[in-house]
């Protein structure tokens, strides 16, 4: 989710519709009327809609009962002093917190003359947080001082944060909406949609499952591959204690004759592997934790960018002794059809084995 400030919001409105189709005009001679046409640019047919204005559809945002908050943003092309190329920056009206990025230093913008850029901003420009750096959209020309340091794995292009304010041209081509507890954000939405777009705009909601489909996937890959290796761990187990048994069974018949019982057996059969994945858990799970810390900052180096504390910090002392007794529950498990045999083996049997 921090990589996708904008599918948080509960409802999304923009200052345009991008679906619009503007009827052809009719024809000549059939009535319908002079005046200048409502659309902008294209062919017969084809153009769409121009643009609502931003302050009707901002109005209109802040009318609608069970209004939590709400931001502008706009997507657009700067120019950055030091920078190769143009730059694609968001600018925000509002409170922007919600839209807010993960930080890896520094602080979130709160107001004018401040800029949040990503790490590979900072290196490729030879730029610090404290900075400042010259902004110019259009004829605009601003003196932004970094801020912070953002967290972005978006792409190799570069991106600044800044405050609408510093560029009085700029005017938000989306607002995002934040609802209050209780309020559907479908009925929100819909409700908002039938004001904005007799205006040019458009309200739509992101669907949960939609808005969660990439993490979904990627918790489902994680699931996937843990199944994986715990199978492949439990079929060593199993293995391994099959092997040991049929080599101890001469032993585990002259434990019966003296009087061992079946659970007993069991007990005995689980115990001892229990041992060792006891001994494989204190010995994985604090190799698994140092890799861990070494893996991740190298693989988000590679697309540019540092690692937050919220990524690298996962692993808290009761997780890790979870893991750790994972070790133990794990071989207990690999091993107890292999006990059940052991258990069920006649005396006779087992004392005739060699």
């Amino acid at each position: 989710t921090s990589q996708d400030p904008e599918g948080r919001a509960a409802v999304t409105v923009t200052t345009f519709q991008p679906n619009a189709v503007a009827p052809p005009p009719p024809p000549p001679g059939t009535g319908g009327g002079a005046g200048p046409s409502p659309v902008s640019g294209g062919t017969s047919g084809t153009s769409t809609p121009e643009r609502a204005d931003p302050a009707k559809v901002r109005a209109a945002v802040e009318s609608q009962p069970g209004l939590a908050s709400y931001y502008g943003k706009l997507r657009a092309e700067v120019v950055v002093a030091g920078a190769p190329g143009s730059v694609q920056a968001d600018l925000y009206e509002g409170d922007a917190r919600d839209g807010g990025y993960e930080l890896l230093s520094g602080h979130w913008i709160t107001g004018k003359g401040q800029v949040v850029v990503p790490t590979r901003f900072l290196e490729r420009t030879g730029t610090e947080v404290g900075d400042t750096v010259r902004v110019s959209y259009g004829k605009e020309h601003a003196g932004l001082k970094i801020v912070g340091e953002s967290f972005d794995t978006s792409g190799d292009r570069l991106r600044i944060h800044a405050d609408m304010a510093d560029f009085p041209s700029a005017e938000p081509s989306t607002f995002l909406v934040e609802v209050r507890s209780g309020v559907s954000a479908d009925d929100f939405a819909r409700r908002l949609a039938s004001v904005v777009r007799p205006l040019g705009g458009d309200a739509t909601t992101v669907p949960p499952a939609e808005r969660e489909g990439v993490i979904l996937v990627m918790s489902a890959m994680a699931v996937l591959l843990t199944l994986m290796l715990v199978a492949v761990a439990g079929l060593g187990v199993l293995n391994s204690v099959v092997l040991d048994t049929r080599e101890r069974v001469h032993d585990l018949g002259v434990c019966k004759a003296i009087g061992m019982t079946p659970r007993q057996t069991v007990s005995l059969v689980l115990a001892s592997v229990a041992v060792i994945g006891g001994l494989g858990g204190l010995t994985g799970v604090p190799a698994g934790y140092v890799l861990h810390r070494l893996v991740m900052p190298v693989m988000t180096r590679a697309v540019g960018t540092a690692v937050p504390p919220s990524v690298l910090d996962v692993y808290g002392p009761a997780r890790l002794l979870l893991l750790g007794l994972g070790g133990v529950v794990l071989a207990v498990l690999g091993a107890l059809v292999p006990a059940g045999r052991a258990a069920g083996t006649r005396t006779a049997t087992a004392l005739r084995t060699e």
